[in-house]
């Protein structure tokens, strides 16, 4: 039915009557768009003006607020505007539109020095959450690996396997890649500035002592944190958004056994080979480059090699490589669990993992770094 408007004894001062009927929806959009707009006044009215729409069959948000204009427009013009012969089946929409806009959003002022106080607060107050979310998680990690050692039969091989499988095997060739190229800049930059002073020789030092104590566990393990750790946040994630975790535990199953666990064992088993197989490509890498662009053959290299490290800085690399996985399976689960129901909470809780622990494996680096030196290593 097409929608009518019609507005009796528009004289300026006079008692104005307005009937609305027909079907007020967003099909006759441009239709109700000319009625209202055609509504012209003279001059500013009084008194009261009741908008009857009891002639309305039809009636969506477009129309409601379509109406709700032209009740506006007449109370602009000093008109005390209301609606008559409401229907009950349109009352809770024309209230929900009546509400719009009538508020006016309060501006506050703030000293920009309290607002920078106020995020250091919010930063301090959310780092001290996340790091009881982490302490939290290996607690439980904790007491799920004692009930397994006293009943071992429910540690999941299968799933731990599995996961070895994707976050060490599959991992190889781009760990191959690029602790390749990065042992074989290390070399040509080590070369190239060496040579000023006739030392290019110790190139072979600088490469294995930095690969094998600093950078091919460090460089490994951002790897992981940016392949693995995003790809376990996903995983959980998505599982919280479609309830699956929340369906675990009705059925008495522990998300932290079942999901978890396996997952961190494979990450802290799978670390440390990568990390090895790693600093051999990297040396692999510097030798490479020694021999092509220094002019040092690969026999002198691999005895240079022998004689500038020894079997402390490849412990002292080795040792890292567990704790940094155990961080970054930390990370990437609990930050899995706070994936609320929305894509954009899952995105941005991934790229916090990744983020989250590629700062916390620097950090720990850095600690280790301090600590073997005060012991000696």
């Amino acid at each position: 039915m097409a929608p009518e408007l019609i507005v009796k004894d528009a004289s300026a001062g006079a008692r104005l009557e307005v009937f609305a009927s027909g079907s007020w929806i967003s099909a006759h959009a441009a239709e109700l768009e000319q009625k209202i707009d055609a509504i012209k006044f003279d001059a500013p009215g009084s008194g009261r003006l009741d908008i009857d729409i009891a002639g309305i069959g039809e009636l969506d948000t477009f129309g409601a607020w379509l109406l709700e204009r032209l009740a506006r427009a007449f109370i602009a013009q000093g008109y005390d505007a209301q609606f008559a012969e409401v229907s009950g089946r349109f009352l809770g929409l024309l209230d929900e539109i009546h509400a719009c806009g009538r508020t006016k959003p309060v501006v506050v002022r703030q000293n920009p020095i309290l607002a920078k106080l106020e995020g250091i607060g919010v930063a301090a107050t959310e780092f001290g959450q996340d790091l009881l979310r982490l302490i939290d998680l290996l607690g439980r990690m904790c007491g799920v690996i004692a009930l397994i050692f006293r009943h071992p039969s429910r540690f999941r091989f299968a799933s731990a396997v599995h996961q070895l499988d994707r976050v060490g095997w599959q991992a190889l060739p781009i760990i191959f890649l690029i602790t390749l190229l990065i042992g074989a800049i290390i070399a040509q930059q080590g070369i190239f500035h060496f040579r000023k002073f006739g030392a290019g020789d110790y190139v072979v030092d600088l490469v294995g002592i930095l690969v094998l104590r600093e950078l091919g566990v460090l460089i490994v393990a951002i790897m992981v944190a940016g392949r693995s750790g995003s790809s376990y946040t996903a995983e959980l994630g998505s599982m919280k958004m479609r309830e699956e975790i929340d369906a675990l535990r009705t059925m008495g199953l522990d998300p932290v056994e079942v999901l978890m666990l396996p997952r961190i064992v494979a990450l802290v088993c799978a670390l440390p080979i990568l990390t090895f197989f790693g600093s051999m490509c990297a040396l692999y890498g510097g030798g490479l480059v020694a021999w092509l662009y220094g002019g040092m053959s690969p026999p002198i290299y691999i005895a240079r090699l022998k004689e500038a490290v020894s079997v402390t800085h490849f412990e002292v690399g080795m040792i890292k490589a567990p704790f940094m996985a155990l961080v970054i399976g930390l990370v990437a689960c609990s930050e899995g669990l706070q994936v609320a129901g929305s894509a954009e909470s899952l995105g941005l809780k991934t790229t916090a993992s990744v983020v989250k622990s590629i700062f916390l494996v620097i950090v720990m680096d850095g600690f280790f770094a301090i600590f073997f030196a005060s012991v000696g290593m």
